[in-house]
């Protein structure tokens, strides 16, 4: 009786980390999904894009579907402790089973696309440089999406702002401004425009930069993220054996 005591508040403590993990992961899948002016938006714009990179951007509805998986798996580890169900245990063991073994690939996946992210998205820069100086400031779309993100990420560019050469927004201000946030806030608050040699004197980061960190440290997070949760459902795994066993043995 104490064992079995002792198994269920085991159970309890391993599958409300878990359910309180799947919360937390689906409320990050939310936010990625609900901002919209995030780094990965731009990506969007490029016509040519790797296959890699083009899977990012659902990464929110993937971490969505993970979230909701784990809170259902939290609830179904919890309701079978306490309803000592067999037939509940073992579903529980063979969902976690089968998430697990996906959350470890996914791990080594990220874990992989984290030490490739600067090589690809090298890739990109001719692309991504071609859709700006096509489309910043003709297209909408394109151009509230930059300014977006240059404002949430204080970059310029993709690289710098050299990109913005030849851009319609560049030749119909004569060729000698830049969007604000490719030079320091003192000079735009002061002039109220960005001229080509206070660009040239801000050494404002490009996007890439920040995206790439973005990546890496996203990917790192994540990884670690999902081997912590592994960790608890082998032994959440390891304790409903054990009291689908013990169930079954007083049956």
């Amino acid at each position: 009786m104490c064992c079995s005591g002792f198994l269920k508040m085991m159970m309890f403590i391993f599958n409300g980390g878990i359910f309180l993990a799947g919360g937390a992961i689906l409320g990050v899948g939310v936010w990625v999904k609900v901002d919209s002016g995030s780094l990965l938006g731009l990506l969007d714009s490029v016509e040519e894009i790797p296959s890699e990179l083009s899977q990012l951007v659902n990464v929110s509805y993937l971490l969505i579907a993970v979230g909701a998986v784990l809170l259902v798996i939290g609830f179904l580890g919890c309701c079978g402790a306490v309803k000592e169900s067999r037939c509940m245990l073992l579903t529980f063991f063979s969902i976690v089973l089968i998430i697990f073994l996906i959350e470890v690939a996914g791990a080594v996946v990220l874990l992989v696309v984290q030490g490739l992210a600067d090589q690809v998205l090298n890739t990109l820069e001719d692309d991504v440089r071609k859709s700006i100086r096509k489309e910043f400031g003709k297209e909408n779309s394109l151009t509230d999406l930059w300014n977006a993100t240059m404002e949430e990420f204080k970059c310029c560019g993709y690289k710098n702002y050299t990109d913005f050469d030849g851009s319609p927004f560049n030749i119909a201000h004569g060729g000698q401004f830049y969007p604000l946030t490719c030079c320091n806030a003192t000079i735009t608050e002061d002039k109220g425009r960005c001229a080509t040699s206070d660009a040239e004197g801000s050494h404002i980061v490009g996007c890439f930069d920040k995206l790439l960190e973005l990546i890496e440290d996203n990917a790192v997070i994540i990884a670690a993220v999902a081997l912590g949760i592994a960790a608890l459902e082998i032994a959440a795994m390891v304790v409903s054996m054990v009291l689908y066993k013990q169930i079954g043995t007083k049956a």
